[in-house]
């Protein structure tokens, strides 16, 4: 299956364009087999997602992007989660704590907001964003760089706040979930490789390659 695993919907990313209707429309134009919305520090749209998705018969698995103190970290499967920040590893032990995942989102992006050399200091991740759609493919490649020495699991994703980037990167899963159970104990299991849409499909990055800045062009 491939799954973009980082958007934000308007109702409660305020900095988005999307709603969830025209989300799922363009990722089915794409051949994406589910999204997650992943919105600021938020997981007001979990029910409405939930019974779209029963409606539609389209997988959406609603997860959060927390801003940690250190940076920017996205989860699944938590109910509860802080309305103030705190430290990354803090937030990283409650996510274990309620048997969910996460990874770093966009750890080398140029506005403050990822990890950065923090990743080098926190434990318990469970991945590493190394293709971001609104990331520039430099510091993507650093993150799969880290991504290889910390032996995270490889994510891909759009972080999508116009139409036209949805879907732009995903993330492929080897075996097919349509439930958050069964997303969550594929991502524990791994096998998980980040995907970019290029010339109307969908291209899996062998990550040997992609961590040379000559080799793949992710523009």
């Amino acid at each position: 299956m491939l799954i973009d695993l980082h958007m934000h919907e308007m109702t409660y990313s305020k900095d988005s364009f999307l709603a969830l209707p025209r989300m799922v429309e363009i990722a089915r134009e794409k051949g994406l087999d589910g999204i997650c919305i992943t919105d600021h520090d938020s997981m007001g749209l979990k029910d409405f997602a939930e019974e779209y998705s029963r409606k539609t018969g389209f997988p959406i698995f609603t997860g959060i992007e927390y801003y940690s103190l250190q940076g920017d970290i996205v989860a699944f499967g938590i109910e509860d989660y802080p309305r103030e920040r705190i430290p990354a590893q803090e937030f990283i032990n409650l996510v274990k704590a309620q048997g969910g995942v996460c990874f770093a989102a966009h750890p080398f992006r140029n506005n403050r907001r990822g990890l950065e050399e923090h990743l080098c200091e926190v434990t318990g991740l469970d991945g590493l964003e190394v293709l971001n759609g609104s990331t520039s493919p430099a510091a993507c490649r650093k993150a799969a760089r880290y991504a290889a020495r910390l032996g995270l699991r490889t994510i891909g994703a759009s972080d999508c706040h116009v139409p036209e980037k949805v879907g732009v990167c995903a993330t492929w899963f080897p075996e097919e979930v349509r439930t958050l159970d069964e997303f969550i104990k594929v991502f524990q299991r791994g096998g998980l490789k980040p995907a970019c849409w290029s010339e109307g499909q969908y291209k899996i990055l062998q990550m040997r390659e992609y961590e040379s800045p000559r080799k793949v062009n992710i523009a």
